[in-house]
């Protein structure tokens, strides 16, 4: 539901990002019935999402890792230890940035996230966190994934605002260039 809603939001705004989802577990397998659902009562069409363990090469090829809990932090952690910096829970990713200030007009994403980082520790991504992670809805009634799938939805609006806005506002200059 993530992927399909940071997807969407970005396409509707014009910004030329790659979005790819990635878990723990499985390979292959399709979205579930009540994510498909709910997705498509809000013109997201997700039918088509095929799982895909995370692995090193999408790691090392990303410029933001989001996970939507503190374990997929971790294993990307291990999976790519140099990656912790450009790796974060989205609730993590919005609080701080919300706490730092959007990124501004030209300024690279690596400095961006460092700045956003710079309070941070290993110890932070440890254990499970309300404060940092999204439940996660699998096997649950339909209402869990509307509630999950409105959360997702504010979470990604502020993280467009924080992380892209400034992409959206130079993109009218880019396109007349």
């Amino acid at each position: 539901m993530a992927e399909g809603l940071l997807r969407h939001r970005l396409d509707a705004l014009g910004v030329g990002a790659r979005v790819h989802s990635a878990g723990l577990l499985f390979t292959d397998r399709a979205a579930s019935p009540e994510a498909v659902e709910v997705m498509a009562a809000q013109g997201i069409d997700i039918a088509g999402h095929r799982s895909t363990k995370i692995a090193t090469d999408l790691v090392a090829t990303a410029d933001l890792v989001i996970g939507l809990t503190r374990e997929h932090v971790r294993e990307v952690a291990l999976l790519a230890p140099d990656a912790l910096a450009k790796t974060f829970t989205l609730k993590e990713l919005v609080r701080r940035g919300q706490a730092f200030g959007p990124r501004a007009a030209g300024e690279p994403l690596p400095s961006w996230l460092a700045a956003i980082a710079a309070d941070r520790d290993r110890v932070d991504i440890l254990g499970s966190s309300d404060v940092d992670d999204v439940d996660d809805p699998i096997g649950r009634p339909r209402r869990v994934y509307e509630g999950t799938r409105a959360e997702l939805a504010g979470l990604v609006e502020r993280l467009v605002a924080l992380v892209f806005a400034a992409d959206v506002d130079e993109a009218p200059a880019r396109e007349s260039a």
